[in-house]
């Protein structure tokens, strides 16, 4: 926490310690006390393991920012300050022979180690840039925070992110949503809120009943997971027992009711809980509905997306050169979507119901574009 006050010093500091006169900003001399802030400064914004800093080199950057004068002992001296307050610094020590012949010790090449590698913050931030789910001003945000735990040396290498296109979720509600049911979730407590749905405007509108009023819906919420890009709200909607799906960022006015949820472990075939890797695997489109047993004929050069979607948890039989039949646990609606988008490289075998759905699918397709 002291880390983190000390960054806010920082921050407050290069705002409020300048003065503007006609046009010109001019910076006021500061107090002695600032120099290891600034210098921890100095250190998050030009080092890392690859870019150090020596001890003139710092002083020279003092006086430019800063206008600090100060001798490189001084640097020394608060830099192994910052060292003894828990601040992961890294220098080399070299030992060297003065006129006098006496050995004297020289610290050089400082420079902070990061809680984040860049490839982590590429990482981190190119998932924001993938997520259909977070608005585009929100993700601008997001991705701005995560570029300031690096130095400017990061940022040159991500200038990309600012060609974000605003094709992502309008909802700036959200963040707020999310928060939300996070509390509510950890409280155990029911949740009111509006459902919406885009219309030609391209905005999110709620939801109506038949009599045309905005429809409220009341849930159990349980967890919050994200799937292809979209965040969902795993709940129970009062009064039915079974799992259904909503997109968080679909859900508007949110409230947090003082009634309390229903037991997961009380809803039928989850007594011993959600087993949420499993559950996620055999609901690969978040559609509502029991699991059921599906085998399908796949060819072998298309095994990769039955393991990007299904996981590890698949059995394989009948093995040739060319195919082989592949048996998972799947939400039969969503697999009939899935056989649908792969129908090129997969024969669905069983069960028949879901071969009856697809033989209609097939068939309304043939029959509109004919």
């Amino acid at each position: 926490m002291g880390h983190i006050l000390d960054i806010r010093c920082i921050i407050i500091y290069k705002e409020t310690n300048r003065a503007t006169l006609e046009g010109v900003t001019l910076y006021t001399v500061p107090p002695k006390k600032m120099l290891a802030l600034n210098i921890l400064a100095i250190l998050r914004e030009y080092t890392d393991s690859e870019h150090r800093l020596s001890q003139k080199q710092i002083v020279d950057l003092l006086e430019s920012e800063y206008q600090m004068q100060v001798d490189r002992k001084s640097i020394k001296r608060n830099l192994m300050n910052l060292i003894d307050s828990g601040y992961d610094i890294e220098f080399t020590e070299t030992v060297r022979q003065t006129k006098n012949g006496e050995s004297e010790t020289i610290c050089s090449d400082w420079y902070i180690n990061r809680d984040f590698e860049d490839s982590e913050l590429r990482l981190l931030i190119d998932s924001l840039l993938f997520s259909n789910h977070i608005p585009t001003s929100h993700c601008r945000q997001l991705i701005d925070k995560l570029k300031g735990l690096s130095n400017r040396y990061f940022n040159t290498r991500v200038k990309h992110v600012h060609s974000l296109p605003e094709v992502k979720s309008t909802n700036r509600q959200l963040f707020y949503s999310i928060d939300i049911l996070d509390e509510s979730i950890s409280r155990e407590k029911q949740v009111r809120f509006n459902y919406g749905t885009y219309d030609i405007d391209g905005k999110l509108h709620p939801r109506l009943n038949p009599e045309g009023e905005i429809k409220e819906y009341i849930i159990d919420p349980y967890q919050m997971v994200a799937v292809n890009g979209r965040y969902y709200l795993i709940c129970r909607y009062d009064p039915y027992d079974q799992l259904v799906y909503y997109r968080i960022d679909r859900i508007l006015n949110i409230k947090v009711l003082e009634t309390p949820v229903k037991p997961l472990r009380k809803l039928p075939g989850l007594s011993d809980g959600l087993d949420l890797p499993k559950h996620m695997a055999e609901h690969i489109y978040m559609f509502s509905g029991d699991s059921t047993t599906v085998c399908f004929r796949v060819t072998r050069s298309a095994l990769v997306h039955v393991f990007d979607w299904f996981g590890d948890d698949v059995r394989f039989s009948n093995i040739n050169d060319e195919t082989v039949e592949a048996i998972v646990c799947v939400n039969e609606q969503a697999m009939l979507y899935w056989a649908l988008q792969f129908n090129e490289h997969i024969e669905v075998l069983s069960p028949p119901s879901l071969k009856v759905k697809l033989l209609a699918a097939a068939t309304s397709m043939t029959e509109k574009y004919r």
